[in-house]
């Protein structure tokens, strides 16, 4: 499927496993925390089912309110606590607040959020020493990532995800050009 606005983002799902890969040289085995607002996330979900698919192994931390209902039946673990979610992970991948897709209060402020949920390098602690960092954009420094761990150049491969965004996409599209030609001939 191309994806849709609000469940669906498969080139970014593309442009997020290629990045790992090109780094760990396989995603089988790894765990992978996909932290943040994962209810109104389409690249979460996407995400979700790519790296499943690849064998890596997904651990999704979030407040209990910006989690989906039953989500653990994609084959996920769920943490509310990003010391516990993080512990020995390989792949930290965090995402943003949607709150243009928020109707109620899910978290009492953004302070308070990025207290418990915000990573720093306090949380990424716990992670392995190696681990990446990732963020699919738009990004809210101070929300949902400090500005020092997102700019950590020996972890973050954020500024390799947009160089890998415009490879997959021109591959995606090439791909779909290609195969149109073929069904005219």
């Amino acid at each position: 499927n191309g994806g849709d606005g609000s469940h669906e983002h498969p080139t970014q799902a593309l442009l997020d496993a290629l990045t790992i890969r090109r780094r760990r040289g396989h995603l089988s085995g790894l765990q992978v925390a996909i932290c943040g607002d994962i209810l109104h996330s389409r690249v979460a979900r996407s995400n979700i089912h790519l790296l499943n698919t690849m064998g890596a192994r997904v651990r999704l931390i979030a407040p209990k309110t910006l989690v989906p209902p039953e989500v653990e039946r994609l084959g996920v673990e769920v943490f509310h606590n990003m010391n516990d979610g993080l512990k020995d992970c390989d792949i930290v991948m965090m995402l943003r607040l949607q709150r243009e897709r928020m109707n109620g209060n899910f978290l009492p402020s953004v302070r308070e959020y990025f207290h418990f949920f915000g990573l720093d390098y306090e949380k990424l602690g716990h992670a392995k020493e190696d681990a990446l960092i990732m963020h699919p954009g738009p990004m809210n420094r101070g929300v949902e990532i400090d500005t020092d761990v997102a700019d950590d150049v020996g972890r973050s491969v954020i500024r390799e995800q947009v160089e890998m965004g415009v490879a997959v996409r021109m591959a995606v599209l090439e791909l779909l050009v290609l195969d149109s030609s073929e069904g005219d001939g």
